[in-house]
């Protein structure tokens, strides 16, 4: 939906509650005109329900306000005597349309001053869980997401089993496109495994300001920009038909900026011709092969010492090794007498997925994982040339991320029905890549990352756990050094662990003194 069909949308509301209400609003000492204003008239019945005015605002937060409507419709019937459960049900299965028949056909009461405390345990509890449930969407919505490392494509610098913070307000908290949709999951309800959101409607693109821009080496959770998994089942350009918000969440590294121009050389990223500074706690890893001599001992233990995940040992030739494995891993390893042969896996020539179309994006060059480029990261404002052959750089964006219709016909290109040479490019775009070069799905294989589609920036680990650690061994499944560590920064990753046990301890034995006082002094 656009702008202007969700302000049509908004005035059709506005009527429906002035039909449906001013009577009500007459009975409880208001003006009938009262209940047509826009906005005003939430003011004024928040008085009427004796609730807070800062409701009002809940009642235009996506998501949130899929709370507060049925809130409200039952807290409308209370303040005029409809408290029995029926009342309530008969509320909410109306979608608020009850409070129409209450309004024309019942002789009510106005309840002046009516308590809004529970009269029941079970209204407590339900009112508790609600208010939680509003507070926790508006913060996981706005400002902190929690998120799960599922893939070892940033291995060694984030793990699998890492549990992140992701703070929304670095680059911007996105307001959701998705109108309706369960709070605070993704694209499935948990248990259930059913889709946890409606495609309609849809709210246009915004976004809050947010007080930095992505730069070169950020790690970022952004939306997936070609959909979902049938990626990893097969090639087949089939496609998950989901909305932007509800596309599956992905984090990897900002190797390149808007208006970069990006080469990987011998699995090397260059940046406007200069090597990629990568930072001293970027851990990049490469495949590598490796053949020994038939004693594996020396082998196994450094695979053990430097804890490598990726990789195996082939089940063919029991000699025979391909690790993943970081610079200081493989001086080390290439070290050990008893390996015969060790070198990078580095591509070279084409690559060719199981469709023999070309794998590394824009799919029409002799790239590989190791060796592609240069590619001109377009910028919000630039004019891009298109001909046939830059075409493929640009065709996602100008179809799925920037919405035109495109067409080629007898070697012309046509945007929108219209031929074009050029095409002036409207937000800004990023490359990403995973730390574990040779094990990551990344840009090199579908290309930018619009800016509409980023999350926001992992800044916490708050919690570790090794997948290969059965969970009877609890104490030792949990990765203590990794606790309450910054995901950025320079130097060794420092644990604030035992900080935050303190601040916890010290919170428990204030809270235990205090309520000792008040016991003794009968507060």
């Amino acid at each position: 939906m656009t702008f202007t069909q969700w302000f049509l949308f908004f005035l059709a509301v506005q009527v429906i509650h002035f039909l449906g209400t001013w009577k009500l609003y007459v009975k409880a000492g208001k003006k009938a005109w009262e209940a047509a204003v826009p906005v005003y008239n939430a003011v004024v019945l928040m008085q009427i329900i004796n609730r807070p005015k800062w409701w009002v605002v809940l009642l235009f937060i996506p998501i949130v306000n899929l709370i507060m409507f049925p809130v409200v419709w039952v807290e409308t019937l209370r303040s005029f005597g409809k408290n029995s459960t029926i009342d309530t049900i008969l509320g909410v299965v109306t979608l608020g349309f009850y409070v129409y028949y209450v309004n024309y056909f019942e002789n009510v009461t106005y309840i002046q001053n009516r308590s809004i405390k529970p009269k029941t345990e079970a209204g407590e509890t339900v009112s508790s869980i609600l208010f939680a449930v509003v507070v926790a969407t508006i913060i996981h919505t706005f400002f902190i997401q929690p998120f799960t490392i599922p893939t070892s494509s940033l291995e060694k610098t984030l793990l699998v089993g890492d549990f992140l913070f992701v703070s929304k307000v670095n680059y911007g908290a996105r307001v959701p496109q998705t109108a309706i949709a369960f709070p605070m999951v993704h694209d499935t309800i948990p248990l259930a495994k059913v889709k946890s959101y409606s495609k309609f409607p849809q709210i246009p693109e915004m976004r809050f300001p947010g007080f930095e821009k992505p730069a070169h080496n950020d790690i970022m959770v952004f939306n997936w920009p070609v959909d979902t998994v049938y990626q990893f089942f097969d090639r087949s350009g089939r496609r998950a038909d989901k909305p932007l918000d509800k596309k599956s969440n992905y984090v990897k590294r900002t190797v390149g900026l808007p208006g970069d121009d990006l080469q990987v050389k011998d699995g090397v990223v260059y940046i406007n011709n200069k090597v990629l500074d990568l930072g001293d706690r970027a851990k990049i890893q490469y495949s590598y092969n490796i053949l020994t001599n038939g004693d594996n001992s020396g082998l196994l233990s450094l695979i053990k010492k430097h804890n490598i995940t990726d990789g195996g040992q082939s089940p063919q030739n029991p000699n025979y090794f391909m690790l993943s494995m970081t610079n200081e891993a493989y001086n080390d390893f290439k070290t050990l007498s008893s390996i015969t042969k060790i070198e990078k896996d580095t591509r070279y020539g084409s690559e060719l997925n199981i469709n023999d179309k070309l794998a590394i994006f824009p799919h029409t060059k002799p790239w590989t994982r190791d060796n592609l480029g240069p590619i001109h990261i377009p910028a919000k404002g630039e004019v891009v040339q298109l001909t046939n052959e830059t075409l493929p750089f640009y065709k996602a964006i100008i179809t799925d991320y920037e919405h035109n219709k495109l067409e080629v016909k007898n070697g012309s290109i046509f945007i929108n029905d219209q031929p074009a040479t050029t095409y002036t490019i409207q937000q800004d775009y990023y490359y990403m890549m995973g730390d574990n070069r040779h094990n990551s799905e990344d840009s090199r294989y579908w290309g930018f990352v619009p800016a509409d589609h980023i999350v926001g920036k992992p800044v916490f680990i708050w919690m570790s756990l090794d997948p290969n650690v059965p969970w009877g061994k609890a104490f030792d499944k949990i990765r203590w050094e990794r606790l309450f560590t910054t995901v950025h920064g320079t130097g060794k990753p420092h644990s604030f662990f035992i900080y935050f046990v303190v601040l916890l301890a010290g919170w428990g034995i204030y809270s235990f003194v205090k309520k000792r006082k008040a016991k003794k002094y009968n507060y």
